[in-house]
Order: C-alpha cells, then sequence, then structure tokens
C-alpha cells in the first residue's frame, strides 16, 4: 500500500552553454524561455515587467505563423490570448491554458542550483533552469505545435482558443481574471478547458513499466484564514489569566487535533478503480471494490502526509506573530492557516466548521473572499474522451487515469465559461525530477520536450477535428 501511496502522488537567447549538445528547436525554445527571468512576487512592486515585455517578444519572432495567422490580442498588458477560428461555427470552441511566470527562487538557494536557474542551460541530457516544468514547458511545446500545424495546414473544425497567463503564480487576478472577462465580454461559452495540472509520471513505483499520464478533474480549494487573539497586555513579572499568545495557541492546538474526516470522493475513487483494474490481484480487487475495502483504502492514504490530501481537506499552521520584546506580555496575537479543500467544501462551511472547534468568541476569524475551485469535471465528457485519446496516440504505453489536484491554479476564474476544467500538463517526468518544481534543480529531459511537444500537437488535433 506504501507503493500505492507513492504512485497516486504524481499524480536567440540560447546560451553557448546551452547549445554545447544537439537540440531539438523546442529545446532551444524553452531555453530561452527560461533565461527571460519572468518571476511573479505576491507584493507585485518587487516585479520587473521588462522580462514579461521581452517574453511576448521572443514569442512573435520565434513563432511567426502564428503571429502571422491567428488572431493575437495582449491583455492586461503581458497575458497573451490567440484564437484560431474553426470551420464549423456551430461547435463550442475549446480554450488551452498554459502560463509562463515562474516563481522565485528560495532566497539563499541559488547556489544550491546545480547549473544557474535562469541560465537554461542543457547538459547530462536536460534542461536546467526556473520554468523547465512548471510551466513554460507546456507553453513552448504548445506554440512548437501551433507552428508546425499551421505550416503543415491543419484547420481545426472547432474554434480554438490559447491563453499563455503571466500571473498564475500569483493567483492570476491580473491575467486569468481579465482573459475570462474578455471572453465573457465576447459571450464567449466553451466545449470545456485544458489547463495545466497532472502530468505523465515515469518509473511509479506501483507501474514502474508504465507512465501513468494523469488529468486531473478537479483541484483543491485554497483558502487562508486569519486567528486573532486579544488579550491583557503588561509586563512579564506580572503574568496574566489573559494571555492572547496562550488563547491563540489553544485554539491552533485545537484545529491541529482535530483534522478534517477523510472521505473517498471523485475524482480519486476513479482514479483507483483505473489503477486497480490495471494492476489487478488481491490490490487490484481492493482498490476496484472500493464499496467494501473503503475504510482500508483511507486508513493507509491518511498514513502518509502527502496522500492524505487527496482524501480530506488539510489544514496547515505557518504564521505566528505576537510579541515585541521578551519582557513584555503583548495585547494581540495573530496567526494564519492554510487549508487545501476538497471538492464540495465551501469557504462558508470552512469558516463555520473553525468556528465551532475554537468556541472561543474572542478570536477574531477573518478571511478574504477566496474563490471556490469549479466542480468536478465530467469523466464521461467529450473532453476526457478527448485527452485520452489524444495521449493515448501520442503516448500508447500510457495508463491515463483521473485525479485530483491537491495544489491550485488560476482555473477558477474561468468557471463561469464552463463547467468542464481538465488539468494535464503535457509533460513526461521521471518521479524524482518532481521535486524541483517550486524547488532547487528543476529540469526537464531532453527527450521529454520532444515528446511534450507531440503530446500538444495530438492535443490540439484532437480538441479541433471534432
Amino acid at each position: 500500500m506504501k507503493r500505492l501511496t507513492a504512485s497516486l502522488l504524481l499524480a536567440g537567447l540560447c546560451s553557448h552553454t546551452a547549445l554545447a549538445q544537439p537540440t531539438s528547436s523546442a529545446a532551444e525554445h524553452l531555453s530561452a524561455a527560461i533565461q527571460l527571468a519572468t518571476v511573479s512576487h505576491q507584493d507585485q512592486a518587487q516585479i520587473d515587467f521588462a522580462p514579461f515585455k521581452d517574453f511576448l517578444t521572443f514569442v512573435e519572432t520565434s513563432y511567426p505563423l502564428v503571429h502571422q495567422k491567428l488572431q493575437r490580442e495582449v491583455i492586461a498588458d503581458y497575458s497573451l490570448l490567440y484564437t484560431w477560428p474553426g470551420t464549423d461555427a456551430q461547435l463550442q470552441p475549446v480554450l488551452f491554458d498554459s502560463h509562463y511566470d515562474v516563481v522565485p527562487i528560495e532566497p539563499g538557494t541559488a547556489d544550491d542550483w546545480t547549473h544557474p536557474p535562469f541560465d537554461g542551460v542543457i547538459a547530462d541530457g536536460y534542461l536546467w533552469g526556473r520554468g523547465a516544468i512548471d510551466d513554460k514547458a507546456t507553453v513552448i511545446s504548445t506554440l512548437e505545435a501551433m507552428e508546425t500545424l499551421l505550416a503543415d495546414g491543419f484547420e481545426p473544425a472547432r474554434t480554438l482558443i490559447f491563453s499563455f497567463g503571466h500571473d498564475e503564480e500569483i493567483g492570476g487576478r491580473n491575467g486569468a481574471a481579465n482573459i475570462a472577462a474578455h471572453l465573457e465580454g465576447k459571450n464567449v461559452k466553451l466545449a470545456y478547458m485544458v489547463a495545466e495540472g497532472g502530468i505523465v509520471v515515469e518509473n511509479n513505483p506501483m507501474l514502474p513499466e508504465k507512465p501513468m499520464a494523469m488529468v486531473n478533474l478537479a483541484e483543491k480549494t485554497y483558502a487562508t484564514l486569519t486567528l486573532v487573539a486579544r488579550g491583557q497586555g503588561g509586563h512579564s513579572s506580572m503574568p496574566v489569566e489573559d494571555n492572547a499568545i496562550v488563547k491563540l495557541s489553544r485554539a491552533l492546538a485545537t484545529l491541529q487535533d482535530n483534522p478534517f474526516e477523510p472521505e473517498l470522493i471523485e475524482p480519486v475513487s476513479s482514479m483507483l478503480r483505473t489503477v486497480g483494474e490495471e494492476v489487478g490481484g488481491l490490490q487490484g480487487w481492493l482498490l476496484s471494490n472500493q464499496w467494501l475495502s473503503e475504510p482500508l483504502l483511507l486508513s493507509q492514504l491518511t498514513k502518509d502526509r502527502m496522500s492524505q490530501g487527496m482524501v480530506r481537506s488539510t489544514t496547515g499552521i505557518t504564521m505566528f506573530n505576537a510579541g515585541v520584546k521578551e519582557n513584555v506580555i503583548p495585547q494581540v496575537a495573530e496567526a494564519k492557516v492554510n487549508f487545501r479543500l476538497l471538492p464540495g467544501v465551501s469557504v462558508e462551511t470552512l469558516v463555520a466548521r473553525v468556528g465551532e472547534l475554537i468556541d472561543d468568541p474572542s478570536i477574531r476569524i477573518e478571511s478574504e473572499s477566496w474563490k471556490t475551485s469549479p466542480p468536478v469535471a465530467d469523466m464521461e465528457g467529450e473532453g476526457y474522451s478527448m485527452i485520452r485519446s489524444s495521449i493515448n496516440t501520442a503516448l500508447p504505453e500510457a495508463l491515463v487515469t483521473p485525479s485530483l489536484l491537491m495544489a491550485t491554479t488560476d482555473t477558477p476564474h474561468y468557471q463561469h465559461l464552463t463547467r468542464n476544467i481538465y488539468r494535464f500538463h503535457p509533460v513526461v517526468v521521471r518521479l524524482e525530477q518532481s521535486a524541483g518544481v517550486h524547488g532547487t534543480d528543476e529540469r526537464i529531459a531532453l527527450e521529454s520536450i520532444d515528446k511534450a511537444v507531440a503530446l500538444s500537437s495530438a492535443l490540439i488535433q484532437g480538441a479541433g477535428g471534432a
């Protein structure tokens, strides 16, 4: 079962060093894109937008047919929107969404990288750098496929829309939000949407000889609550009963000691069944017959700190702030608690639950207007069928399975355009590479770049050919 747990989690500008070994044009373009440090910061005053402007120019010059033949719109100064008209106006369009902004390098860790994070170095069979997987690989593979298909004369029956956001890593409030509003203003209704999310994982412990292509039908809702306790302050030589730090600490301990109850819901239950059918044997029978095995499955999955996120809403106490001096009892203590909510759990339900657990009216609970994630996409819908068929075409050896994205994307901005949002990176990675996403030594294998282009091409043709 531990092996099962691990497997289910996963779910020019080129430098001389980068050109030291033969590469495809896609790898060279991805290297160039990585060298443009399009870093998003939560404090937008820290963002250097010059590389973002350079990225728009890079796309224009690197993909001339895309620029010349498709309708191009710049949204909110830095996000790109391309429209490829279809021949059948009766078919609703499909949106392919990805983003070219990246997260910052953690301060003090730049020297830990094997190669500098923004040099786009190609070495030892890999392309190294921030964004190599998340999400410039998707952006570049999509553009490469678009350029090639245009050169080949491909004409989609269905209108295809491609969005390349510039601030997904900080919530998409300028990029995705304005793209969605722009499309809504044009009365666009999507048949479905393909966004970032699941990947193709090689060498997973459960299926070491078969890549697992994980298509996220849903994602967890991101919500942070701020808890504020007030008490009596004073000199530490005269302790008080009404201590704000103590009150808040008790409240946080209560939240930590009372996790959400686990539950087996979609799309996780379908993922387990799909894996079970492939695995066979006793383990496969247990995964497939959840009417009997659900308690055992939940027990096993909740034992692992990572896999528990698939079957329960999680509570993470992340920040605590109180006091200004060691001999002064503060009057105010504040903490932030981050929650990742399963599909179907609203922020309002969360706030009510936290209030009931704490049971202390003197502690104020503050919540921003967090967006609830979109509903679970239809596994029987044409979107999932298209993605599965396209993956089978480009990677016939892969097992396609529905899954849940435990992170959060900017897709909530698009949910009024379609209820069917499928999250899938056309990226093939080995299990150990996933640690580099948002971390040190993010990298992608050169062969995976070419596979990503093939997958992107299959997805575009699959969506457009309906």
